[in-house]
């Protein structure tokens, strides 16, 4: 193999084009909420893993190297995202499992209500406003259930 042939194999590996977006625009934001009847639609919403205000200079370096939780909102991120465009099965299922992991976490051995109920959202700026379009809501669900792996 020639010089150039060895060139124009590694120049893509080095430098990456980064035109492998299909579209660049809001993500969805994952919202919860919990209650005690499956019928009941009085719940707040929460905010799914909200970011930090703050994250001190120990804690981002520590993150610079082990991050296990970021990760895990990242994916959660991209389940919503590939949920809007239509691959709802699967994505449905892992956001639903790991909303649940959170609830019973934050739970600890404190009772908790019944069901919960997650709903996507886009964030965006109009007329220099925050406006909120909620995309989809999921049906009632159990805060524990043994068979939704």
């Amino acid at each position: 193999m020639s010089f150039l042939g060895i060139v124009n194999l590694l120049l893509p590996a080095l430098f990456p084009s980064w035109r492998f977006f299909d579209v660049i625009g809001p993500s969805p934001r994952i919202e919860f909420c919990q209650f005690d009847m499956p019928e009941d639609d009085s719940a707040t919403w929460r905010e799914c893993r909200p970011r930090p205000a703050r994250v001190g200079l120990r804690n981002r370096l520590k993150a610079f190297f082990w991050n296990a939780a970021w990760n895990e909102t990242l994916h959660l991120a991209n389940c919503a995202e590939r949920f809007v465009q239509g691959q709802t099965e699967h994505c449905s299922r892992e956001i639903r499992r790991r909303l649940r992991a959170d609830l019973l976490r934050q739970a600890g051995s404190a009772p908790q209500p019944a069901f919960f109920r997650f709903r996507l959202v886009f964030v965006t700026e109009f007329e220099d406003r925050p406006r909120r379009d909620i995309l989809f809501v999921s049906p009632s669900y159990r805060a524990v259930d043994p068979l939704d792996r």
